[in-house]
């Protein structure tokens, strides 16, 4: 608490700041009622007025901030309804807590005590735009999953779904989804192309990896670059090559091979989809083996074992993780794919995400909203289990000997 105190700011300071961001919860609130400039005065005056107040009159921090989280709440109530309530809850703890954070100094509590002002100044400012980077990637998102439960077929909140009106929420659109044989067959058709899609990407990929990691390979660098150019290059210039090369591998497929037509759209897209997921594979199993002990393979090598028991018993195991991730990622990235199966793929390969274009462009379907939130919540999933796979093979590098 001394490092606090010795920092205490002044008042003008812990005014202004809050000021700012009064100034922009004003302009998230204004928008929303049609003036984004009042809204901005309006919250930067009256943010400024209440740090000001509470700095110069020292009233006790507990009993303000329940003060401000009353007032602030009883004016979102009486603005915006129930919805209004609880941005108001949220702002009112905010600029509680955030007065007295800066008023009391103890924003500095836990930074060394020898920084500038100008060092502080930008160690918070760092953490702001990456917050307010996140906020903008992840708003859309937070937008789109409580309208999947819309009651109405409309793209927008409803007045009952603002007021938090049961009557305003359904699961139909989610039952459309579960019941409609459109899309039935491309979530089916997805789920067929995309594991296969994987277990190619996933082999060649590894493979791939592995004989890259090897320091006699000659043109490493050229041929990495090549094969994770699909990654690179923009996906409508990658689509349009892949038409032409698969068209005529189809038409070879179909007219001397025999193949049914069906057959082979499905093999083109699978292919296709493969070359997107390698990239990926490539690059996760890499850095895996960045860390690996080459000592191990040739230890195993001594002891009798051929490369390919080398590979499974030794090898393998401890770059898993890094196979799983690419994996999942190649997965993601064919299940997620709409341009390349537009150009390679028929209606008879029509996936999910061909599928939601398609509602999007024709149909305008609300089922859209619940398809997206049970993508979200599959991404999710699996990006979680990157992460935990990424801290396993962490650990497992830290076991293995420098």
């Amino acid at each position: 608490m001394s490092i606090a105190l010795a920092h205490k700011p002044g008042t003008q300071f812990t005014t202004a700041v809050t000021a700012a961001f009064g100034a922009f919860a004003g302009l998230l609130v204004g928008t929303s009622q049609g003036s984004a400039l009042i809204g901005i005065v309006l919250g930067a005056v009256a943010l400024g007025a209440l740090a000001w107040a509470l700095m110069t009159f020292d009233l006790p921090e507990r009993m303000a901030r329940w003060a401000i989280l009353a007032v602030v709440a009883a004016l979102g109530l009486l603005i915006g309804g129930i919805a209004g309530l609880f941005v108001g809850l949220i702002f009112g703890w905010f600029f509680g807590w955030l007065i007295y954070w800066i008023g009391s100094g103890r924003y500095r509590m836990k930074l060394a005590p020898y920084l500038t002002p100008g060092q502080v100044l930008w160690h918070y400012t760092f953490r702001v735009i990456c917050g307010a980077i996140f906020v903008f990637l992840i708003t859309p998102i937070l937008v789109v999953m409580p309208l999947s439960f819309n009651a109405e077929d409309f793209f927008t909140f409803t007045p009952e779904m603002l007021r938090f009106d049961p009557e305003g929420y359904s699961l139909k659109h989610y039952r459309d989804f579960f019941t409609n044989n459109e899309w039935q067959r491309s979530f089916k058709n997805s789920l067929i192309i995309a594991p296969i899609a994987t277990v190619i990407s996933v082999s060649l990929g590894t493979l791939a990896a592995i004989g890259l990691s090897q320091s006699h390979v000659p043109f490493r660098r050229a041929i990495m670059a090549i094969l994770i150019s699909p990654m690179i290059v923009p996906l409508i210039i990658s689509a349009t090559g892949m038409f032409f090369f698969y068209s005529q591998i189809g038409n070879w497929m179909e007219g001397t091979l025999g193949l049914n037509k069906t057959f082979v759209g499905y093999v083109k897209v699978v292919l296709a989809h493969a070359v997107l997921g390698i990239p990926f594979v490539i690059i996760t199993v890499t850095a895996t083996l960045v860390g690996f002990d080459r000592s191990l393979t040739r230890a195993a090598a001594n002891m009798g074992a051929d490369p390919v028991r080398t590979f499974f018993k030794v090898q393998m195991p401890l770059i898993l993780p890094g196979v799983i991730s690419g994996g999942l990622f190649a997965f993601i990235t064919s299940f997620d794919e709409v341009v390349v199966v537009l150009f390679v793929g028929s209606a008879s390969q029509k996936t999910l995400p061909w599928q939601m274009f398609t509602g999007l462009r024709e149909q305008i379907s609300p089922t859209i909203l619940a398809v997206a939130t049970i993508l979200v919540a599959i991404s999710i999933a699996l990006l979680t289990t990157v992460e935990l796979l990424r801290r396993r093979s962490e650990r497992l590098r830290g076991m293995s000997p420098g």
